[in-house]
């Protein structure tokens, strides 16, 4: 296995079991009004855009799986959603290598919209417990807005940068 690949994994395990430990905290003593943004699709998504030989789809779906496990979500829907999202990521990384940030933006927030419309689908076709259509709009537009700081502070503590077209072949 490749020491890069090694590297890569560690790193994103580690900082998706710091943002899980941050989000198991009880900060607040009473409900949430508003939710917040999903830190880790965030991270998943901005990872796979820049290191994509850094991280498997089985290690993006266990850290989900383990994460849907400890939050009580529905066992592997939202890990299915993100394994199919990141791996669409992956497949359009060398087009959208070259492109400014906010384009790359809006086709993230695009992706983060289809993947929670898929979600709330399977929800609805399977007789889930479906929330409430507004939480999950606030929860679209935090995670949406959550990206550039994530990406920035992915590229600040852990040096994630973009891959270069030499390191690409």
């Amino acid at each position: 296995m490749n020491r890069q690949l090694l590297i890569g994994t560690a790193l994103f395990c580690t900082a998706m079991a710091v943002l899980l430990f941050l989000r198991l905290l009880p900060l607040s003593a009473g409900t949430a009004r508003l939710p917040g943004p999903d830190l880790g699709l965030c991270l998943a998504l901005a990872w796979v855009l820049r290191r994509p030989d850094q991280l498997a789809a089985p290690v993006i779906a266990l850290v989900f799986a383990v994460q849907d496990i400890l939050l009580f979500h529905p066992l592997g829907l939202w890990p299915a959603m993100v394994v199919l999202g990141t791996e669409a990521a992956r497949l359009r990384e060398g087009r959208w290598r070259d492109g400014p940030f906010m384009v790359e933006w809006l086709r993230i927030a695009i992706l983060i919209g289809v993947m929670m419309l898929a979600y709330r689908f399977m929800q609805v076709l399977f007789m889930m417990p479906v929330p409430a259509l507004g939480q999950v709009i606030l929860h679209y537009i935090a995670t949406t807005a959550a990206y550039p700081p994530v990406v920035l502070a992915a590229r600040a503590l852990v040096g994630l940068r973009r891959i270069t077209p030499v390191e690409a072949e």
